[in-house]
């Protein structure tokens, strides 16, 4: 159990940074471009695109280009990524039973 420690703590971690859950929220819905992500989620472009490159680096998110012009770049889940799936339904699932609009503040969405 001790080997798994590390392990918990850096998808914890990686899970946890701020953004990361939306985004591969939004991207259980399918491959999005990213300007689609950038009106859909309260983000900067900038910001955006830090996490989408880290989400990459990491092996969950996909970057495709499509030799189209102009050209045409979509987000996609990998397997890895897919595999989050039923982890962010139950946390979905557990937030709606469990944090009431009191537990929400400004402070928190910002």
């Amino acid at each position: 159990m001790n080997q798994l420690c590390p392990r918990f703590e850096k998808a914890m971690g990686l899970l946890s940074t701020r953004w990361v859950g939306l985004i591969l929220f939004e991207l259980l819905k399918g491959a999005k471009r990213f300007s689609e992500m950038e009106a859909d989620l309260p983000i900067s472009g900038r910001l955006l695109s830090d996490r989408l490159k880290l989400l990459e680096k990491e092996g969950i998110v996909e970057r495709n280009i499509y030799s189209e012009f102009p050209v045409r770049i979509e987000y996609t889940l990998s397997e890895k990524g897919k595999a989050l799936e039923p982890v962010i339904k139950d946390i979905q699932r557990w937030a709606e039973d469990y944090v009431t609009a009191d537990h929400i503040t400004d402070k928190e969405v910002e």
